[in-house]
């Protein structure tokens, strides 16, 4: 498949000697029709900014772009591949935006221009990082209006989880929280240049309002403790907040024989409100 004039991605890769580096996770994504399924996960990008994280030599990028996206910003750290990323602007005059720099040093807001949404097939070595901080952003709704993003399969499924489920966790909690999170599908590792040693997926976020007042460092406190120790009853665990566990146990109407896996959302964040003696909500 041919989504534009460019070359083919491997002679792109091949012209700037674009060999992954595993040091910056990178497995590139050459099957043009697998990265225009990413972009359509997305929903329709007709007048919408995405912003892309790691493109390597652009194969997503290209998608979006041909997908309807009215502009991509390109955030890539590895040089040898701005050259390639350049080759792609000139194509689509005024739609490209490269910015080179640590994709975890940005201030993704300030380059929000109207409806945004990022996509990406994210270096696996930082991609939660890179959650967490789009999932903790303030204010909330965010400037986003969906996350398309690329995960081991192993860090979907906690993505996704839900109370009961066996990957249920930490990072559970957050999503569950903040967000509507499915997982589209799964990726087999040979779709990728070198193949990973595992299967990716892709997820889909969506942002929903939050009623409850809770500050994000109050629910960590207590998925921390929570988690920690997910094997132990909810009491013994929440002993390392350092606050009245009694207290804790009470606003989320529990008895403390339960397991933190099997916790709705909603329980934690009843909890992470009485960290500091606020009342229960």
């Amino acid at each position: 498949m041919r989504i534009d004039k460019l070359p083919p991605l491997r002679e792109v890769i091949a012209a700037h000697g674009l060999r992954a580096k595993k040091q910056l996770g990178q497995n590139f994504l050459l099957d043009l029709n697998l990265t225009a399924r990413i972009a359509r996960v997305a929903g329709p990008l007709e007048g919408v900014t995405v912003i892309e994280v790691g493109p390597g030599p652009g194969g997503l990028t290209r998608a979006l772009l041909a997908e309807g996206a009215s502009k991509v910003i390109a955030i890539e750290r590895d040089e040898r591949a701005l050259p390639a990323l350049a080759q792609i602007a000139d194509a689509y005059p005024g739609r490209v935006e490269v910015v080179a720099g640590d994709a975890l040093a940005i201030d993704y807001a300030k380059l929000a221009d109207g409806p945004t949404r990022i996509i990406a097939n994210l270096p696996y070595n930082i991609a939660t990082p890179l959650l967490t901080g789009w999932l903790t952003s303030e204010p909330w709704p965010p400037f986003f209006e969906s996350l398309t993003l690329m995960f081991q399969r192993e860090v979907a499924e906690r993505i996704a989880a839900r109370p009961g489920d066996k990957a249920f966790g930490r990072l559970s909690v957050l999503c569950g929280w903040r967000t509507e999170a499915r997982i589209a599908f799964n990726v087999d590792r040979n779709a990728f240049t070198p193949p990973p040693n595992v299967t990716s997926t892709v997820v889909h976020l969506k942002p929903k309002p939050v009623e409850d007042a809770v500050a994000v460092r109050d629910l960590e406190a207590v998925t921390r403790a929570a988690f920690g120790q997910r094997r132990k009853m909810i009491r013994q665990s929440l002993k390392s907040t350092g606050a009245p566990v009694e207290r804790l146990l009470e606003a989320a109407g529990l008895r403390g024989d339960e397991r933190a896996e099997d916790l709705p959302v909603e329980a934690f964040l009843k909890m992470a409100g009485a960290l500091r003696g606020g009342p229960a909500r």
